[in-house]
């Protein structure tokens, strides 16, 4: 089993005929509440490792463009003796870097085995992202939706069982007063779309997962073409240029901008709020989290308001 901590090209996992399992998925069910950490992801997906709550063979460490906390937490698991790769996304989409962490992850995994594996992926996620229109369109809860979508980025640990929870979805009549957007890093807290869903907020875009979906390849020079846009990873203006055609494309009402304590994108908040709240006059607010659990009851309040607001607006 192969570790990730951020998003890796799962297709050349599986390529290689190695299993992925994304280390965060693990991290809002925690009840670890770490001492030494600045990121709560980071250090509880490092302590499910260390204390062997979870186990990998290898770990590929997501150290440049995303999250720069797992670096350090990455390097303590490295000095456990289980083997490490440190991928690195460029800040300014060069191709040639994306190439070379392309190599580095190949030989890391044993070498491609399956070259079929890349098409079979770049179908599932097509589907993956037939799945994000019905919740674009509001035949689909935010909630199944983002099951699928935040699974994209490790497949659910097999190809074979994501397709099948693909399958397993139906249109449904979603009921909501407004489309809302998630920005920034997926809400830690349990239940945080279920919550949404009943004041009346319908989640029509999650800036993050989406990513998890929409980059794909059918072949290892594909996957780095694509990849190399992961716009997270990347410039903020780029990235903010991204965003604003999603916001338009799925005529959403109103912007929530979930930041974790002690990430560096937690700076970025009022960059996003000066472009969208200040410029383009989308409501908006900030959620601030810290370690994993339910939504807790200031935020609920928070987020009530706000959707109090959006009647008056």
């Amino acid at each position: 089993m192969l570790g990730i901590t951020a998003l890796v090209p799962s297709e050349v996992i599986y390529a290689c005929r190695e299993n992925a399992v994304d280390l965060n998925n693990f991290v809002p069910f925690s009840e670890f509440q770490p001492d030494d950490k600045l990121c709560a992801w980071s250090a509880i997906w490092r302590e499910l490792i260390l204390k062997k709550e979870v186990e990998v063979d290898k770990l590929v460490v997501v150290a440049g463009g995303d999250c720069y906390n797992a670096l350090v937490d990455g390097e303590k698991i490295e000095l456990s003796g289980i083997p490490t790769l440190y991928f690195i996304y460029s800040f300014n989409r060069d191709i040639r870097l994306m190439e070379e962490n392309l190599d580095s992850l190949v030989e890391f995994a044993g070498g491609i085995k399956n070259e079929k594996a890349f098409g079979e992926i770049a179908d599932l996620k097509q589907r993956a992202m037939e799945i994000d229109s019905l919740r674009t369109e509001g035949k689909l809860s935010s909630i199944k939706a983002f099951e699928i979508e935040i699974s994209g980025s490790d497949l659910m640990g097999s190809p074979d069982k994501y397709g099948k929870a693909i399958e397993a979805l139906e249109e449904e009549d979603v009921d909501f007063d407004y489309r809302v957007a998630i920005l920034g890093i997926p809400p830690i807290y349990r239940g945080f779309h279920e919550f949404l869903q009943s004041i009346g907020l319908h989640v029509a875009y999650d800036e993050m997962p989406f990513e998890f979906i929409r980059h794909s390849g059918r072949n290892l020079a594909e996957v780095a073409e694509s990849y190399v846009n992961y716009t997270f990873a990347g410039n903020i203006w780029r990235r903010m240029e991204f965003v604003e055609k999603q916001l338009k494309k799925r005529k959403i009402d109103a912007i929530i901008h979930f930041q974790q304590f002690s990430c560096h994108h937690k700076l970025e908040d009022i960059i996003l709020r000066e472009r969208f709240a200040d410029r383009e006059g989308y409501p908006y607010i900030t959620i601030e989290a810290d370690l994993p659990g339910s939504t807790p009851e200031q935020a609920r309040l928070r987020l009530e308001a706000f959707a109090e607001r959006l009647a008056g607006v």
